[in-house]
């Protein structure tokens, strides 16, 4: 098997993903769908042994024989990288990659709000990109930091798993850690990093407790934290976190989230009516009083509220992003109903205009 064709065919037919696993013929994610390769016959276990081999040195072949699951970065030339999980199916390798742009994409490139840059240049806070696997919140992340890079000078440290964009220093100074070559853990690098004369800390992934907590005391401690979290929603990313933690400590959290919390953007990917490609609606709650309020008491399910009555602010419904995007003719009605979370109150609000 020729690995670097099959990844060099993925980038030229703009796919986000490609698939190996013994049984199946390659597989493409296209703009959101999946494409089997229909010129090429099911792979055998030696092939995708052959392909892993291809793109491993020996220490990630020996990190994937001990654990059975990992997940690295792959260069194939200067215009071409990708994040690489390799897991085993019925005792065989299995490969995912996903395609990451060489050049980090500016915010306006995205066609993410405007308050997105606003956010990039907070001295101080948490900052959260949610959504599901493949919404794009590393890539909204990457534009994030990339703005703050073009605009004022400080210190950032990356730590990531494994490590995607790659940043160039313009006015900051960044450190990218990768885990499992460069530290341990997200919350081993964390506590590190604020030994460091930090500003500014990206976290990959909160992936548990230890590290949200970690999060949050780097935020409290003056520092702007950004990471991620795999949440459908704004205010359901809160319950997450809190309930993330044993009952005699969600007091504590809530009280750390409530004053350290400065916006939390929830997206999805829809397909574009208008060009090719998708397109990103994003929920965005942004921490002003009543939510921080909202936190304190326990109270999430009147955040939408919130969020509706904040436009001025620069919030929005997810509700509120696909009306703009369907009335902009950027997605088809029928996209944006299946995305939304309340699908009647999303139709009451293009009918109202």
């Amino acid at each position: 098997m020729d690995i670097k064709a099959l990844l060099n065919f993925t980038a030229e037919i703009g796919a986000s993903d490609l698939h190996l696993r013994a049984g199946s013929p390659p597989i493409y994610r296209v703009h959101g769908k999946l494409v089997p390769a229909s010129d090429q016959e099911p792979l055998t276990e030696d092939a995708t042994i052959q392909a892993f081999e291809q793109i491993s040195d020996n220490g990630t072949r020996q990190r994937f024989a001990a654990n059975k699951d990992l997940d690295f970065s792959y260069t194939l030339t200067d215009t071409a990288r990708y994040r690489v999980n390799a897991s085993l199916q019925r005792g065989s390798i299995s490969l995912a990659f996903r395609r990451i742009a060489v050049v980090v994409p500016t915010i306006d490139e995205l066609e993410l709000p405007g308050i997105c840059k606003t956010l990039a240049l907070k001295p101080r806070g948490l900052i959260l990109v949610t959504g599901p696997t493949g919404s794009g919140k590393s890539t909204t992340l990457a534009a994030m930091i990339e703005h703050l890079n073009q605009h004022e000078a400080r210190l950032i440290v990356a730590i990531e798993d494994p490590i995607e964009f790659i940043y160039r220093d313009k006015r900051c100074v960044i450190t990218q850690r990768e885990i499992g070559k460069d530290t341990q853990s997200f919350a081993t690098a964390l506590r590190a990093a604020l030994r460091q004369d930090v500003d500014v800390i990206l976290v990959g992934e909160m992936r548990d407790p230890e590290t949200m907590a970690a999060c949050l005391t780097a935020a409290e401690t003056g520092h702007l934290v950004l990471s991620t979290l795999h949440t459908r929603s704004a205010p359901s990313t809160i319950d997450r976190i809190i309930d993330s933690f044993p009952p005699h400590q969600q007091a504590q959290i809530r009280m750390q989230l409530s004053l350290t919390l400065e916006a939390i953007l929830s997206q999805t990917l829809i397909p574009r009516l208008d060009a090719e490609g998708r397109v990103a609606a994003v929920e965005v709650m942004l921490a002003n009083a009543a939510i921080r309020n909202l936190i304190r008491e326990g109270r999430t399910h009147q955040m939408n509220s919130v969020l509706q009555t904040g436009v001025q602010e620069g919030m929005q419904t997810l509700e509120q992003a696909l009306k703009d995007l369907y009335r902009r003719q950027a997605i088809t009605l029928d996209d944006a109903c299946a995305a939304a979370h309340d699908e009647q109150g999303l139709r009451a609000l293009i009918e109202r205009g």
